[in-house]
């Protein structure tokens, strides 16, 4: 769950706790900075459970009304109350929706993402595969280009168009080590077009690298 959503939360469990005292004025939260360690340990596990939550109203894109409604049965949880609906029973019906949301993200970003990787395409010295890989050494390197069965030590660098990070070894400073078989088609493509030592930039559509489902926080259907 984002910032947003989880003041959103917050919020709702100090009103409900304000209208049983209504005499009391509500207790400041302490900032982050002024717990105690058994309290930080309590605040990053709100936290954790936030984000995971977070992540799957994500992908229903609820309406403002329908998240008061899903804060209601969140808050209601928390408080020990049984719940009076079965997500067993209405799961299917939450799959169906974010299925359906995902693809219309999906077919967005493939349309806006469209002339990034015909730019890309158009440079100077790049090669666009049939699978949709455009590939662009930018250092060469002298050694044996891997095969995808091999395992390889990387250093990469992960970007979506805008120009966001979402993943780099680089600002880990520790390079990667993996099965070239065991990632997505796009790096088993193109890691293998390249040389020991060699830099070079995969441009990577949606469809070899991770679909329309997307993955993670940043990665998002159809990226």
């Amino acid at each position: 769950m984002n910032r947003n959503g989880a003041c959103a939360l917050l919020l709702g469990a100090a009103v409900a706790v304000g209208g049983c005292q209504k005499k009391e004025a509500p207790a400041a939260a302490a900032s982050p900075a002024a717990m105690s360690e058994e309290q930080k340990a309590v605040y990053a596990l709100g936290e954790a459970m936030g984000q995971q939550a977070g992540q799957q109203v994500k992908a229903l894109n609820l309406t403002p009304a329908e998240m008061e409604t899903f804060q209601k049965g969140f808050l209601s949880a928390l408080g020990g109350k049984a719940p009076e609906h079965s997500l067993e029973q209405y799961g299917p019906v939450l799959q169906k929706r974010a299925e359906a949301q995902a693809a219309t993200a999906a077919a967005g970003e493939k349309a806006k993402s469209a002339s990034f990787r015909d730019q890309a395409a158009a440079e100077a010295g790049a090669v666009k595969t049939a699978s949709g890989l455009v590939f662009k050494t930018l250092t060469p390197g002298t050694g044996p280009s891997p095969k995808a069965t091999d395992v390889v030590a990387v250093h990469y660098h992960g970007t979506l168009p805008d120009g966001k990070v979402f993943d780099s070894s680089v600002q880990r400073g520790q390079p990667a080590e993996f099965a070239l078989n065991q990632v997505i088609p796009c790096w088993t493509e193109g890691v293998q077009r390249m040389k020991v030592g060699e830099k070079a930039r995969l441009v990577c559509p949606s469809e070899i690298a991770y679909g329309d489902r997307g993955a993670g926080p940043d990665i998002g259907p159809g990226a």
